[in-house]
């Protein structure tokens, strides 16, 4: 994605919709674990982690690893607030939150929602809902904090000096 838009060029979040199979296979743990982007708006997404019995974290109830549900949520929250941006710039979590509320149901996909609901001019502040059938009964929430960097070229110290 470039970072200058012109008037033929969809909107950002239009773009991450068209490519939004390729996201999560950008990241090679979001891509060892399975997650798939589902649906992308401006500002939100959706994603599914299957279900895998490699990912059990605890043998006797056969439950998800916690660590599948916050890596989910803290992807996915990067990726509401990259949708949520005029033009294409990095992001790095510098907060996050999740309160777990219940343990995942064995052999079951879990899926997630996040909406970045404010921007400034350098953090990207999110929420994010982990669930089996829908947020009336939640595995996790989440609410975040995201660095955005300019993407420019970093100076070098003798650069910066002069």
């Amino acid at each position: 994605m470039s970072e200058t838009a012109t008037s033929t060029t969809p909107p950002l979040h239009e773009m991450m919709r068209m490519h939004a199979a390729q996201i999560m296979e950008s990241v090679p743990y979001a891509r060892a674990l399975g997650f798939e982007v589902l649906d992308i708006a401006r500002g939100w997404a959706k994603a599914r982690a299957p279900f895998r019995a490699d990912l059990i974290g605890d043998a006797a109830t056969g439950v998800i690893h916690g660590g599948v549900v916050t890596a989910l949520l803290d992807n996915l929250c990067g990726v509401a607030v990259v949708s949520a941006l005029e033009k294409y710039r990095s992001t790095a979590t510098l907060d996050l939150r999740i309160d777990y509320m219940r343990a995942a149901e064995p052999g079951r996909d879990i899926f997630a929602e996040a909406e970045c609901y404010h921007v400034t001019r350098s953090v990207a502040f999110v929420r994010g809902y982990a669930y089996h059938d829908s947020r009336d009964r939640l595995i996790a929430s989440a609410t975040a904090a995201f660095m955005l960097t300019r993407n420019s070229r970093r100076r070098s110290r003798s650069e910066a000096a002069t």
